[in-house]
């Protein structure tokens, strides 16, 4: 299958890119500004699908509105048509082709344009009015304000928030491209009342929340608190504020605590889910010796040999057992057993460990007690 698309080396271009470069059923031809729309009627003679991302939306001229946006799709049409073959067609069009700026009414007229090919030739066309889109190598400082804070604030600049309660609806160009893929694999369009293709979900947040969270992204590395990354609107941006990470600051140190048994660094701490930690011990060194009353823990030996012995608070029964790195398995510590670790191996021993809640100096639901 081939597939034609303009403005392939735009933010929503170079992501469709990768995605169909994933697949080896996939040949992709790129028409950029760099190509004459005299090559149109010979390009679309081999292909089987358009995806018309290309458009002009900062020129120095307002006039190249009307070049880059109606007037290509227009002639991009009549190419089509002039096939006498029913291509199907993704158009990226903009929410603000409501309006009666220039940018809007050149978006607007590609749209007639491309409706009038669906009428009157019977071609597949599939019209997108997104809203804004965010997501990896979208540029800042262009047209997404995502795109500028996270820039902005990934590096330590100021970012400027007019007003902080502003309502922005986002979509994530991962969401976009999945939408077009399944287009393009035949999938039966969706259209809304106007007659437009839509993507799904859409997020709404202020301008201020947005803000606010990307700051928590970047305090997490001196906090260890992560935010909720995992899902939705705040996964999507938290993959967005990374990506526009530079190199040098792909990196972070974090805190790491020595004494003679040796090593204890903490990774990662979450506010609902507990933290993340590692540490070393010593050939013939026991670490722990203290009970919880509600706090669990996970134990991971990945380097070296242990011992973990438990004795119950109450009854006094006591529980053994011996783990190592060459067979993964998890040991938890039960509330009300106090417990301890022993490296009995002849090397160092490497213990990754997780508990369910945030160590709190205050309240550390941790009570000396040697085995």
């Amino acid at each position: 299958m081939k597939i034609l698309i303009t403005g392939s080396k735009g933010f929503i271009g170079k992501n469709l890119l990768l995605h169909l470069a994933e697949r080896k059923d996939i040949e992709v031809i790129c028409f950029t500004r760099s190509d004459s729309s005299a090559d149109l009627p010979r390009i679309l003679n081999q292909v089987n699908f358009v995806f018309h991302l290309a458009g002009i939306n900062r020129p120095k001229d307002p006039a190249d509105f009307t070049a880059g946006n109606s007037n290509l799709t227009r002639e991009l049409c009549t190419a089509i048509k002039n096939t006498g073959r029913h291509i199907p067609v993704v158009y990226t069009s903009s929410t603000q082709a409501s309006q009666n700026s220039p940018y809007g009414v050149s978006k607007r007229a590609a749209e007639d344009a491309l409706f009038e090919l669906r009428e009157h030739a019977s071609n597949p066309v599939y019209v997108f009015r997104l809203p804004n889109v965010f997501g990896k190598w979208c540029k800042p400082n262009y047209n997404s304000a995502v795109a500028t804070f996270c820039h902005n604030i990934a590096r330590d600049l100021p970012i400027q928030v007019n007003d902080p309660n502003a309502e922005l609806t986002l979509v994530y160009v991962d969401d976009v491209i999945t939408r077009f893929l399944q287009l393009m694999d035949g999938a039966n369009p969706a259209p809304n009342a106007d007659g437009f293709d839509t993507v799904t979900p859409q997020y709404k947040i202020t301008v201020g929340q947005v803000a606010e969270l990307l700051h928590t992204f970047r305090n997490s590395r001196n906090t260890l608190i992560t935010a909720p990354v995992g899902t939705g609107l705040v996964r999507a941006l938290y993959s967005t504020y990374v990506s526009h990470l530079p190199p040098e600051l792909f990196s972070y140190a974090v805190p790491k605590y020595g004494d003679p048994r040796g090593v204890f660094v903490e990774m990662l701490k979450t506010p609902d889910s507990g933290q993340f930690s590692y540490f070393t011990a010593h050939p013939g060194i026991t670490r722990g010796g203290h009970y919880h009353h509600s706090k669990t823990e996970k134990f991971l030996v990945i380097k070296g040999q242990a011992c973990f012995k438990f004795r119950h608070m109450h009854t006094h029964e006591t529980h053994e057992l011996v783990t190592n790195g060459e067979h993964p398995e998890i040991v938890e510590t039960v509330p009300g057993w106090t417990h301890d670790i022993t490296n009995i191996g002849e090397d160092e021993m490497v213990v990754m460990l997780w508990a369910n809640e945030i160590f709190d100096r205050s309240k550390p639901d941790t009570f000396a007690c040697p085995l």
